[in-house]
């Protein structure tokens, strides 16, 4: 890439020439602070803050991850003029003035890994500290890359060829800074800088990494994720607010969506098909929040769900049967316990042949049949119009010729219009509720129909909802961060003014493992459910009799 003598001044169009770098015109070194005395000073912050008596029960491990924390503290500015190994070195010094050396006596024995010297291998403080020297760099190359690139340009390529595009002037950008990073760093900033580019910035490792589930930005400097079922605390952090702002509006804007102060809620979803919810100042306080719900790159499946013990064997046919059978299925959970996950699973036992339709506030649903419609909610505009809500679209749906509904969630007044949607020959409809009973279900339900503003007695809409409504599944999220389907319930119909259930299964709680995990037993009531006689028009009467 030529060099310049000075800023662009002009733009360039042409992908090829993406960056106009100008080379360092300072080239000198800084000198190197004296990492003695630099520990010294460590030293003091560190046994301020760290009594003895914490620092005797603490882990070495974890004693060199608040020192590294601590060292970039007191370093500041001057942390660009150390390298890696200076800055491993540094931590260790301090170690060793605040803890007997491992073998020493009063020592523990326990080598730190990474501490005396290796450059390879070292565990946490040298990770904590390439992420702080990477993230200075971005803060400080990322302005001027901006200013001296074709921003649309690079909008339209691919990340490789953005990346190469971009990688000799960063490097120029470097020398200018003054900033001495080694190859492993340089990488980790290019594709820090091409992430913040093209994708979603600091969130990119956290969507990349499968183990996650939720992901959810408390503000530019708090970050948690849900890993197998737990929240933990991350190690991301975003520039300030406007940078969260950044991210948020580049989310909502490739589905046409907006999020500002007139607008400050909004549901959208990623091209993979994840959920997000975006909220900002004024209603969030401390900054924009950003919460997002992943979609699954593994596809799950009734099958899955037995083997990692989220449902039994039993359970798992009987609903397949209520599937095929075009059983009317509600699934009822709380948040995060897995109710779209369920519903994906149960949508595969619909028959290709099948015309589906899918309603969605953010559409998220991955259905795989051949002929499915999916239908999405929209916001008013600016002047306040122009709002498509679920009740509209289900409304709709009724004249599209569907033979299966699925209403992602119901939440308000379309629950009348469900309702009715199933009592009319569209029969197999699904649909989710946040509800934590069975019970309780079929009451927010009836709350619901209350919404649609349509003064209905209280027996005529329990009577319409025994009639619509054939199965409820209630699936939660354990505390040992485990889903597990804790009921399977039957709407049988109506005895006076209250609608009758009958109980298939259920989970039954036994104790707790030495590993944490709860142990329990799906259990069947072995009772014979009311869908026998539609489970025979299809032929499955039998297998269903047998699972029970």
């Amino acid at each position: 890439m030529p060099p310049s003598d000075g800023p662009p001044q002009s733009r360039v169009a042409s992908v090829a020439q993406i960056a106009r770098f100008r080379r360092g015109e300072n080239g000198q070194v800084a000198t190197k602070p004296d990492l003695a005395v630099i520990a010294e000073k460590v030293s003091e912050v560190a046994r301020s803050r760290l009594p003895a008596e914490e620092l005797a029960r603490t882990p070495r491990g974890e004693i060199a991850k608040r020192v590294a924390e601590i060292t970039i503290e007191v370093l500041g500015a001057d942390r660009s003029s150390l390298d890696l190994l200076d800055q491993r070195d540094l931590v260790t010094r301090v170690l060793n003035m605040l803890l007997p050396r491992p073998g020493a006596p009063g020592g523990s024995g326990q080598m730190m890994p990474g501490a005396e010297g290796t450059a390879e291998g070292a565990s946490a403080p040298p990770g904590e500290q390439t992420a702080s020297v990477v993230e200075d760099a971005r803060d400080r190359i990322l302005p001027l890359l901006v200013q001296r690139i074709d921003v649309q340009a690079a909008a339209k390529m691919s990340r490789s060829d953005l990346a190469q595009q971009i990688g000799e002037g960063v490097r120029e950008l470097l020398g200018e800074q003054k900033l001495q990073m080694n190859l492993s760093e340089q990488r980790s900033l290019m594709t820090v800088l091409v992430d913040e580019m093209l994708g979603l910035g600091p969130l990119e490792p956290l969507l990349a990494d499968e183990t996650i589930n939720d992901i959810m930005v408390n503000g530019p400097k708090q970050v948690y994720v849900e890993r197998r079922g737990k929240l933990e605390l991350t190690g991301v952090r975003f520039r300030d607010n406007s940078h969260v702002m950044n991210i948020a509006q580049r989310i909502v804007s490739r589905i046409g969506r907006r999020v500002d102060e007139t607008s400050p809620l909004c549901d959208a979803r990623l091209a993979d098909g994840s959920r997000v919810n975006i909220i900002i100042p004024p209603l969030a306080i401390d900054g924009p929040t950003i919460s997002i719900r992943k979609f699954s790159k593994k596809r799950i499946t009734l099958d899955v769900m037995v083997r990692q013990q989220n449902i039994s064997e039993a359970m798992a046919t009987v609903m397949r049967i209520g599937a095929r059978s075009r059983l009317n299925i509600l699934i009822s959970g709380g948040t995060g316990s897995g109710k779209t996950t369920l519903l994906n699973a149960l949508s595969q036992m619909i028959d290709p042949t099948e015309r589906v339709v899918t309603i969605e506030d953010a559409a998220e649903l991955q259905l795989q049949q051949p002929h499915v419609v999916r239908l999405e909610t929209r916001p008013s505009n600016l002047e306040g119009t122009g709002e498509i809500n679920q009740r509209d679209l289900v409304k709709n749906a009724l004249r599209m010729r569907p033979d299966r509904i699925i209403l992602g969630e119901i939440r308000a007044g379309e629950a009348l219009d469900m309702l009715q949607a199933m009592n009319t020959g569209h029969e197999g409809s699904m649909g989710t509720i946040h509800a934590n009973r069975p019970r309780e279900a079929l009451t927010r339900l009836e709350n619901m129909v209350g919404m649609s503003g349509i003064g209905l007695p209280a027996k005529a809409v329990r009577t319409q909802i025994a009639a619509a409504i054939d199965m409820i599944v209630q699936i939660s999220r354990m505390r040992d961060g485990i889903r597990r389907i804790t009921s399977i319930t039957e709407v049988v119909g109506m005895e006076g003014d209250i609608i009758t259930t009958q109980e298939l299964f259920s989970f039954v709680y036994e104790g707790e493992g030495a590993d944490g995990r709860l142990r329990g037993t799906f259990k069947s009531a072995g009772l014979r459910p009311q869908f026998t006689e539609k489970a025979q028009y299809f032929g499955l009467d039998r297998v269903l009799l047998e699972a029970l």
